[in-house]
């Protein structure tokens, strides 16, 4: 059998990795039942889906109809930087604020891009905004700061 498409390999052989991964991390948790979920449920069944997901893209990298791609270099720069405003929104979180956190996060993140576009990134980050105080503050009701502890005493 012979890669065809190394892209594809390599991506499904990461997504096996990562889902293969969460999924024995929850196992640590409660499971619970699909009626009654414990805590350890929802991110063992995400793992094993992104594991299938995986599989089923490595699979198709060695049809013989799938088109050679190399997988070419990476480009570190981009990498770090999309690395760097990960680990900085966790580190700024309880002292911006998710408001704040989530623009600093887009920014930095849209700094990875060599098509940088402040009007895209400014849209994007109130778009993230939205959907995280949807999903965080006012569905889950989760309780971290959304705006600094300066600013609203």
């Amino acid at each position: 059998m012979r890669i065809k498409d190394k892209k594809d390999f390599a991506s499904g052989l990461m997504f096996i990795a990562f889902g293969a991964f969460f999924a024995i991390l929850a196992r640590g948790y409660q499971m619970g039942t699909a009626a009654k979920m414990g805590s350890g449920y929802f991110p063992f069944w995400l793992g094993v889906l992104l594991g299938v997901l995986g599989l089923i893209v490595l699979l198709k990298s060695l049809a013989a109809s799938s088109e050679d791609h190399d997988l070419g270099k990476w480009d570190w720069k981009t990498v770090l930087w999309i690395t760097g405003a990960v680990i900085l929104f966790a580190v700024i979180l309880q002292f911006l604020g998710l408001i704040l956190s989530i623009i600093i996060l887009v920014f930095f993140s849209a700094l990875a891009s060599h098509e940088f576009n402040w009007k895209q990134t400014l849209v994007s980050s109130l778009i993230l905004i939205a959907i995280c105080y949807g999903a965080f503050v006012w569905g889950l009701k989760l309780q971290f700061p959304v705006w600094p502890p300066f600013l609203v005493g």
